[in-house]
């Protein structure tokens, strides 16, 4: 039977006996009664011999443990605290780990107070915990420490990662409780996945675990267990251990909108310089509006195109929390948004979003009868987001237009008062404006104008706490207004503000939220300001992120140096922080956030290789 890349997630059903989970599915406690803490760190770190390793790595060095049963997090809670113990400052750890049954909040949180030694990376790791929606989901356990949670079926999963593994932690319920996960195709995964030096461990010692692993190229030997276990096993792939230095150096970013900004942050964050370009300054164009809204579009069909638009939806959310954003009322809330139904047509989509489980009750629940609720979004200054995030001592910024791009090591890019500059990377963060470079004519973007109308505060509209979604959106007051929009003109290319168009901004309004409309003045609504800006959109719907191909007859070779992430539609706030990541780790070559069916469906190539092909099923 072909098991399913991606599909709603069931979450664990456990049985608290006194303080031990057990899983009802398999009968099976999480971790050992006798004492978790104990045993973890003699099956998996001791049998990985990670501690020596972490003390032996070099400086900038990353290691990456993959986990075949994420549980209660105690494994990579224990190597995090290890790795934060004896590694050098600079080197970085990334914890990769799946799980098909992940825990309830309230449970992962009742099983992690067993342990206080560990409150500070569970703590984090609470803070973090993403819904349970399926495919990768990034977090932050400490600035040097990445965990990235695989939702799902690990048979079906771990095909989608490509980053070389040095240590395996195969946990999961025991092979006569849990048969599906020990597989010889699992087993498969792990050696495609490990090089030279890669060792693993685990409790089990069955001989099919054993056997399945030497078959595939570990040289595999039983030690002692933990505890009445008599033995446990570990392996390797024989040959000299080598750990990459994450390859960090001076990045260009050009544009200092949500995609710059975010782009530049997360850079930074990894070691590196950033030199952010652009002639308007912060959020003068389509990132400029007073308000902006963290939303998404929720969808029972799991393709790439609405996957990323769920994972993105709950990566922003982990940045504006870790970020501690908005901080001041004045700058938003993240108090949940109203998403109205404005027909049929999307009430189906919505409540079939909701009844197949596709997006959990954690991230989408009923409103009333013509609503529903996105938890955790809401509204704020983008501008001042952007500001938020270049805040860092290793961006600064520049006043200056860029006119042309060259590829190499190093890249280079020319301005317009014809000064190079050169650097390990560019990455353009320039919305519309790319495809006026010399050699990007060819990207599909659509430029779409949107005049949003500032609207005075009312008695009644003060009180007004949620952002409002229907055909347009409306947010509570900042600095005593309201914005009401936005139009969306795909045919319209001047730049100044009309009449006509604040009139349809609040003929929206009044159609979809007649109630709303009354309260914020109905008849004598008082328009106060404007704005007009160009959305930058791609055909398919979906960023432009990834490496810029060298040219449209070589989509397959990266140009070198040089990336794109563009075209984020009227999602800016929402899908930037992923896309960022994405960035930011393929330069550093690190893994990567998010599974390769969405990287593929992200990467500006793909639209070079369409007119070559069919076009994929997964396109809508």
């Amino acid at each position: 039977m072909t098991i399913p890349t991606f599909s709603p997630i069931q979450p664990a059903t456990v049985d608290w006996q006194e303080t031990t989970p057990v899983a009802v599915d398999f009968d099976d406690p999480y971790f050992s009664r006798q004492d978790g803490m104990a045993e973890s760190d003699h099956v998996f770190l001791q049998g990985n011999r990670l501690p020596e390793r972490f003390r032996a790595m070099a400086a900038g060095g990353i290691f990456v443990i993959g986990e075949t049963g994420f549980g209660t997090g105690l494994n990579c809670l224990l190597a995090a605290r290890d790795f934060l113990e004896h590694a050098p400052d600079s080197a970085r750890l990334h914890l990769v780990s799946v799980e098909k049954h992940p825990l309830r909040k309230a449970d992962l949180a009742r099983a992690l107070a067993h342990w206080p030694a560990l409150c500070s990376l569970a703590e984090r790791l609470l803070a973090e915990y993403p819904a349970p929606a399926p495919g990768f989901h990034r977090l932050q356990l400490h600035p040097r420490v990445q965990l990235t949670l695989l939702h799902g079926d690990a048979l079906a999963l771990w095909p989608q990662f490509h980053h070389p593994v040095d240590a395996w932690f195969l946990d999961g319920f025991a092979p006569a409780r849990n048969p599906d996960m020990w597989q010889p195709e699992l087993f498969a995964q792990l050696a495609r996945l490990s090089r030279p030096g890669t060792t693993l461990a685990t409790f089990t010692a069955a001989g099919v675990v054993r056997r399945g692993l030497a078959e595939v190229g570990f040289a595999m030997h039983k030690r002692d267990g933990f505890g009445h276990k008599r033995h446990m096993l570990v392996g390797k792939i024989e040959g000299q251990e080598a750990h990459p230095v994450s390859a960090t150096g001076h990045i260009l970013v050009v544009g200092a909108g949500l995609a710059g900004a975010t782009t530049a942050r997360a850079l930074a964050e990894r070691g590196c310089q950033v030199t952010v370009l652009d002639p308007d300054g912060i959020a003068n164009h389509a990132s400029g509006n007073l308000a902006g809204v963290v939303y998404s579009t929720p969808s029972a069909h799991l393709t790439p195109q609405n996957r990323f638009y769920q994972q993105s939806y709950g990566h922003a959310l982990r940045w504006l929390q870790r970020h501690r954003y908005p901080a001041h009322p004045e700058d938003g809330n993240l108090n949940g948004v109203i998403q109205h139904y404005v027909d049929e047509r999307q009430q189906d989509k919505l409540e079939q979003a909701m009844t197949t489980g596709a997006w959990p009750k954690e991230l989408l629940q009923p409103h009333g009868d013509n609503a529903v609720q996105l938890l955790g979004g809401g509204y704020l200054r983008p501008a001042r987001w952007c500001q938020h995030l270049l805040n860092h001592p290793a961006i600064s910024q520049v006043s200056a237009r860029v006119v042309s791009l060259q590829e190499g090591a190093p890249a280079r890019v020319t301005l317009e008062n014809g000064e190079t500059l050169s650097a390990d990377a560019v990455v353009l963060c320039t919305a519309g404006q790319s495809q006026s470079l010399p050699g990007l004519g060819w990207l599909p973007l659509k430029h779409i104008r949107g005049q949003v109308s500032y609207c005075q505060a009312t008695d009644a509209s003060r009180r007004w706490q949620q952002a409002q979604c229907h055909g347009g959106y409306l947010t509570p007051a900042l600095n005593e207004l309201h914005c009401v929009g936005a139009t969306f003109k795909l045919h319209e290319d001047h730049t100044h503000a009309t009449d006509s168009d604040d009139e349809e901004n609040l003929a929206q309004l009044r159609h979809h939220l007649p109630a709303l409309w009354q309260e914020l003045g109905g008849e004598h609504i008082q328009i106060v300001d404007r704005r007009v800006a160009f959305r930058c959109q791609s055909i398919d719907f979906l960023p432009l992120c990834g490496p810029l191909p060298v040219a449209t007859n070589n989509p397959h070779r990266p140009a070198q140096g040089l990336y794109l992430n563009v075209a984020h539609g009227s999602r800016g706030i929402t899908g930037t922080p992923l896309c960022a990541e994405l960035i930011a780790e393929m330069i550093c070559g690190q893994p990567l956030p998010m599974d390769q069916e969405m990287i593929d469906a992200l990467a500006p190539a793909r639209f070079i290789l369409r007119k070559r092909k069919k076009q994929p099923e997964w396109m809508p």
